[in-house]
């Protein structure tokens, strides 16, 4: 293998033979998955079907399919090859990157959970989601998390140049940028993704959506710990700019282009440069990282006008 070649799956030892989707039906199992079954492997029973299914749809992404999904045996086995073939350069070999994203994955059963709650988010959240292997295979803001998280391993492991080396060639290859120290929960949605920076202090909680052109920033002046935190359940709409250890409440939404510099109580809504509060929520409805709910907060703007 030359230096920056794609990794190549085992040729397929009985070619599959392309009929349209009528005469070969791929079963693929309903959302969401059955409590008797665990996630991850209901997870991946779903994306291998919806993978036959496609390449049986297409052919021209057969073999696409089969070397990225079908060739598979597992989850962890699929997402480091993927990721590798992504990530790879003629200097940071697929091979060496496969090896390090699967020992990454293997040893911490943590980052695994993670990567099937973020594929459980965007198929719940995304209304464009096609499906689990669509956000897989074709999910930049997806991908870019998971290579966050190996490098974040990286980054606890004192293994610190290989994760600020990992931490450039994502941003390179999805325009998103994650420092390896910023810590990252579960259920995590990056919608669209490009343009989201998120800073080396950062935290940010389970269940939270993030849309593309999101900065989660220090100020330019301060050191140490200098960069938001974002709680569990939190929407950041396309281009809000956070700078600041401040903190994001739980629950908390701020609005597209809003500019925030100080905290924002949890259940609040922030819109504004610089962002203001125009009011709260009550109850316990769904989080808005979860309900994706935009623009519900225009009902009780007084001043609102066309």
């Amino acid at each position: 293998m030359t230096a920056g070649q794609p990794l190549r799956a085992d040729p397929d030892p009985q070619p599959r033979r392309h009929a349209p989707p009528a005469l070969h039906p791929a079963v693929v199992p309903a959302y969401p998955p059955p409590e008797s079954d665990s996630e991850e492997s209901w997870v991946w029973s779903q994306i291998k079907a919806e993978a036959r299914r496609d390449a049986d749809a297409e052919p021209a992404l057969a073999s696409f399919l089969y070397a990225t999904v079908l060739s598979h045996p597992s989850l962890d086995r699929s997402l480091a090859f993927h990721l590798a073939n992504k990530l790879c350069s003629s200097t940071l070999l697929s091979t060496l990157l496969y090896d390090l994203f699967l020992a990454s994955l293997a040893a911490h059963p943590t980052v695994r959970a993670a990567a099937v709650a973020d594929l459980l988010a965007v198929r719940a959240r995304d209304p464009a989601c096609a499906g689990f292997s669509h956000c897989l295979l074709n999910y930049k803001g997806f991908l870019a998390v998971q290579a966050h998280r190996v490098a974040h391993v990286l980054w606890a492991q004192s293994r610190r140049a290989l994760a600020l080396a990992l931490q450039s060639r994502v941003a390179e290859v999805f325009a998103v940028d994650i420092h390896p120290a910023a810590a990252i929960g579960k259920g995590v949605l990056l919608d669209h993704a490009t343009g989201v920076v998120i800073g080396e202090t950062a935290v940010v909680g389970d269940n939270v959506s993030i849309l593309h052109h999101v900065t989660l920033g220090g100020t330019g002046k301060a050191v140490g710990d200098r960069h938001p935190k974002i709680g569990d359940g939190v929407l950041i709409g396309a281009g809000a700019t956070i700078l600041g250890n401040v903190l994001i409440g739980a629950g908390a939404k701020i609005g597209a282009g809003s500019v925030v510099l100080i905290d924002v109580p949890p259940k609040s809504t922030a819109v504004g440069n610089p962002a203001r509060l125009i009011g709260g929520k009550k109850g316990d409805d769904m989080p808005p990282g979860e309900s994706m709910d935009h623009t519900s907060f225009i009902q009780q703007w007084s001043d609102y006008t066309i």
